[in-house]
C-alpha cells in the first residue's frame, strides 16, 4: 500500500502519549477516545483507505466499526499492531509531528539556513539593533505564548507581507516558531524568495527561548497589517514568479 502511490491515510488511534513513544513514520494519531469529534476533518473522503494501526488490543477493530458507522467502507486493521511492524524489522519512530520535522532538518542541512540563539537575540535587542522578530506560528499559538517584540505573520504568508515588516534591507529579520520546523522553512522561504535582507530562524524558537530562561509575553495582538501594501504585493509576485522559474514549477 505505501508504495503503489495511491491515497492512504495510516491512522494510530491510541492515545497520542502512547503514540509519541513509537508508531509507523506516517501516522497520523486521531486517538479512539476522539476519532468521532476529529476523523471527518483530517480524512473527509469516505472512500479513502484506512489503515488503523493499535497495540493489538482490540482498538483499531472498535474505531473500525465507529468509522464504518460513519460512512467510511475501506478499512483496514495493521495485523499484529504497532509491535508486529517492529517485529518485521520496520522501524518506529518517537515525538509528534516526525515527517514535518524531519523535512525541517533535511532543508536546514541542505541548505545551510541560519540560525541565531536566544542569548545572541536578546543581546541584539538590549543594543537596539535593527531587527524584526516575525512569529511564524497561526494566531492563537502566538497568543498564547511569544516572543518580547514579535509579530505575528504565519508562514504561508511571509513573503508577501515582509516588505512591509522590514522595508529596509538593513534590518535583520529573525523568524520563529514555537520550536525548530517551522522557523527553518519560514526563513528558508525567505532566502529563497530572495529577501534582500539578513534573514535568520531562532534557534528552538520560543521552547529555546523559554529554556534560556528568557522572558515570554502573552495574550498578544501585534499583526502585520491586514491589508499589504501594493509595494509588498508586487515584491511578492515578483519573488514567487522567480522561485517557479527556478524550480520550473508551472
Amino acid at each position: 500500500m505505501l508504495a503503489d502511490g495511491q491515497e492512504l491515510a495510516i491512522v494510530d488511534v491510541r492515545e497520542e502519549l502512547i503514540f509519541s513513544q513509537g508508531h509507523l513514520l506516517f501516522a497520523r494519531s486521531i486517538p479512539l477516545s476522539r476519532i468521532e469529534l476529529n476523523f471527518g476533518r483530517l480524512v473527509p473522503r469516505r472512500g479513502t483507505r484506512i489503515v488503523l494501526c493499535d497495540d493489538a488490543d482490540g482498538l483499531a477493530e472498535r474505531a473500525a466499526d465507529v468509522l464504518a458507522g460513519c460512512g467510511y467502507r475501506n478499512l483496514f486493521a495493521l495485523e499484529g499492531g504497532v509491535a508486529a511492524w517492529a517485529n518485521a524489522g520496520l522501524e518506529l519512530f518517537s515525538g509528534v509531528n516526525v515527517p514535518s520535522k524531519a523535512f525541517g532538518e533535511l532543508v536546514e542541512h541542505a541548505s545551510a539556513t541560519p540560525s541565531i540563539s536566544p542569548d545572541e537575540l536578546e543581546c541584539l535587542m538590549r543594543e537596539g539593533k535593527d531587527l524584526v522578530v516575525l512569529d511564524s506560528r497561526p494566531f492563537d499559538e502566538y497568543r498564547r505564548v511569544s516572543i518580547p517584540t514579535a509579530i505575528n505573520v504565519p508562514g504561508a504568508e511571509l513573503v508577501l507581507r515582509v516588505h512591509d515588516m522590514a522595508p529596509s534591507p538593513d534590518t535583520l529579520v529573525v523568524v520563529n516558531c514555537a520550536g525548530r520546523t517551522r522557523s527553518i522553512i519560514g526563513a528558508q522561504s525567505l532566502i529563497n524568495a530572495g529577501v534582500p535582507n539578513k534573514v535568520v530562524a531562532l534557534r528552538n524558537g520560543t521552547v529555546g527561548w523559554s529554556l534560556a530562561c528568557r522572558r515570554c509575553d502573552s495574550c498578544q495582538t501585534r499583526r502585520a497589517p491586514q491589508q499589504p501594501s501594493s509595494a509588498a504585493i508586487a515584491w511578492a509576485k515578483t519573488a514567487a514568479d522567480a522561485v517557479a522559474r527556478q524550480l520550473d514549477i508551472r
